[in-house]
């Protein structure tokens, strides 16, 4: 099993350390994980609170081993349209192993909270948030995998919580996953909303049509900022995807390996 979505103290919203989730990972027998700490330019804010200090990353996890447990180094990267020239210079900045891209601001909203959802119905909201990402994956080439894309779904302010509808937004959804395929980009299973009653992010059916358009790059995360969250339905996530495409995959140097 695997998990290639974590975040320890050296995220500003993480709360264990680097050895404690490890050691919660080996302990739930999982075989590879990854961490991946926020690196998000918040609009509001500039260049300060929700970036890691990359010296504290290098203190945190360079020389952390656990016997029989893979340990990769990567990031959460929060992509906007107008920042891949941002990315592009975070990721020179030391090795990463993979680099996750995500979308949680539109324009200067947060979408986790209510000054985003403020005169906008569920299916408004939903949609100004999916026209966000695809200008996102539009404009950036340096991420591995997109994680979450139905993030939306466990906003603490969403007016009726569901998970994301593909039939409502079929037109647009296609044109994200075709061109993730295309940039040959991943998709993540997140299970961070399974007990927050929104399902996967994104659910079952997103997967499939990935599949159809061409996508073949899938990875699973929890998405975990404490221990006892690490690897949480990481097996049922591995099984998912292995129905689906016959393989799951993590990633070493930037570069996908597939577990059939």
């Amino acid at each position: 099993m695997f998990d290639f979505h974590i975040h320890s103290r050296v995220s500003f919203d993480g709360h264990d350390t680097g050895l404690q989730l490890a050691l919660a990972a080996r302990d739930k027998g999982l075989k590879e994980i990854c961490f991946t700490d926020h690196m998000d330019y918040e609009p509001l804010a500039g260049v300060q609170t929700l970036l890691y200090d990359l010296e504290e990353y290098g203190r945190e996890y360079d020389g952390l081993e656990v016997p029989g447990l893979k340990i990769r180094r990567g990031m959460e990267f929060g992509m906007e349209p107008h920042n891949a020239e941002q990315l592009r210079a975070d990721a020179k900045k030391r090795h990463y192993d993979f680099i996750l891209g995500s979308v949680h601001f539109v324009g200067k909203d947060d979408v986790y909270y209510a000054s985003f959802w403020e005169g906008r119905t569920v299916f408004e909201a939903e949609r100004r948030y999916l026209e966000e990402m695809l200008a996102c994956v539009q404009a950036h080439d340096d991420f591995d995998v997109l994680a979450h894309l139905s993030f939306i779904s466990r906003a603490r302010a969403h007016h009726a919580p569901r998970p994301l509808p593909y039939a409502e937004h079929r037109e647009i959804l296609d044109e994200i996953l075709r061109l993730l395929a295309r940039k040959g980009k991943g998709l993540e299973l997140n299970s961070s909303g399974v007990d927050r009653g929104v399902g996967y992010l994104p659910e079952r059916d997103f997967f499939l049509r990935f599949r159809e358009l061409g996508g073949q790059i899938v990875t699973v995360g929890s998405d975990a900022h404490r221990a006892q969250r690490v690897g949480q339905y990481s097996g049922e996530s591995v099984q998912m995807l292995k129905e689906i495409f016959g393989h799951v995959c993590t990633f070493e140097n930037r570069q996908p390996v597939f577990h059939k």
